[in-house]
């Protein structure tokens, strides 16, 4: 354990400071950095996704109108899944339900918003004619970004940091915003932390572990052309290896922590791992390569049918295959050019040479007329 005693005066000039206050008032109006680190994630989503939709054929200002219902749906989800794994915080003797939708006090699980900020992805998909498969591609480097940006929330809350650490570049933190539920020291079933102990920044961790992922991805993409939902498999798994690790860091106030031994955030990372894994190698041996189009049949920009609307061919099951249009009508089909001047049907009915009199042979203008 690190302390301001046994860390020592020469790492101290190291320590990640604290904000004192997280909340600034402009007049009667607070501006909070928890919200303003969401927000700028966001945006960063958006545009990051905007560019990346247009270089795959998508229409500019797809992603912003998919922003008006994913973000709604997406903070809704995250708050959901924080208050039902955190429950005693608003819930019981002594407390106050109402803070259950105080979202700028921060308290927003990804586990909840991812799922159903892709709800709001698929109902906005829906409405503008666009595959939810390669959208949900396009978007994963962008939330990851917007993972990071949006961690640094937890900075200015004081929250979600991990154990006592010995490390130069500890976090400090209030006495105040210490946690009063854990286990520290390991073991003693009680929870003692002197004053001035420094503790790992694991808001730092997962910011930068999430910008690396986002790189990852990129190049993964670009290097091996992976589509059909494989990008955001690849995000997933990306995730939660990071999240698995800084999870066990952490030694905030969490409910449902202990389950056989392992935090339930560990063991919801563990399961989303292997489900997004088993999902990346089937897609890969049913679907390989990428979608030809973004859109479904109809919805293109220029309203044209889209030429992959089965997986990975370019004809509909059901819509039978269209003839090579560069032979011409009268071409045999058995892959055989007919000769110049004869006609298709002259190997089952020739012409006569001559008449039945034996009369001269018919020039080539009256063999024409007849």
């Amino acid at each position: 354990m690190g302390t301001l005693d046994t860390v020592g005066a020469t790492l101290l000039p190291l320590a990640i400071p604290s904000p004192s206050d997280g909340v600034w008032n402009l007049g009667p109006i607070p501006i909070r950095g928890y919200a303003l680190c969401i927000i700028a994630g966001i945006i960063a989503a958006v545009v990051i996704g905007e560019r990346r939709w247009q270089a795959r054929g998508g229409r500019a200002g797809d992603i912003q109108d998919i922003a008006i219902w994913a973000v709604p749906f997406g903070l809704v989800g995250g708050r959901l899944y924080h208050v039902a794994t955190d429950w005693r915080l608003y819930f019981g003797e002594g407390r106050h339900p109402i803070e259950a939708l105080y979202v700028w006090n921060g308290g927003l699980g990804v586990w909840g918003a991812i799922p159903l900020g892709a709800l709001g992805v698929y109902l906005g998909c829906r409405s503008k004619g666009i595959r939810m498969l390669p959208i949900l591609d396009t978007l994963a480097p962008g939330v990851l970004v917007a993972q990071a940006l949006g961690r640094w929330g937890n900075w200015f809350n004081q929250e979600l940091y991990g154990k006592p650490t010995d490390l130069p570049w500890g976090l400090e933190i209030d006495p105040a915003n210490f946690p009063r539920n854990c286990d520290y020291p390991a073991g003693s079933g009680s929870c003692t932390i002197p004053d001035g102990t420094l503790f790992h920044p694991t808001f730092l961790y997962e910011s930068l572990w999430c910008l690396a992922g986002a790189a990852l991805i990129v190049w993964a993409e670009r290097r091996f052309q992976i589509g059909y939902g494989r990008v955001v498999a690849l995000y997933v798994m990306v995730y939660t290896l990071g999240r698995g690790w800084i999870e066990y860091l952490r030694i905030d106030d969490v409910q449902l922590e202990n389950v056989g031994g392992l935090r339930f955030n560990v063991w919801v990372s563990i399961v989303l791992f292997v489900a997004a894994a088993a999902y990346f190698a089937w897609s890969a041996r049913r679907l390989p390569g990428r979608e030809l189009t973004v859109y479904r049949k109809g919805f293109g920009p220029d309203g044209a049918e889209d030429p992959d609307e089965a997986a990975g061919d370019s004809h509909r099951a059901d819509e039978p295959a269209v003839a090579d249009e560069s032979a011409g009508p009268d071409e045999p089909d058995d892959g055989h050019r007919a000769e110049p001047g004869a006609e298709s049907g002259a190997e089952h009915d020739p012409e006569p040479v001559g008449d039945a009199q034996g009369g001269p042979e018919p020039t080539t203008g009256e063999r024409e007329r007849r």
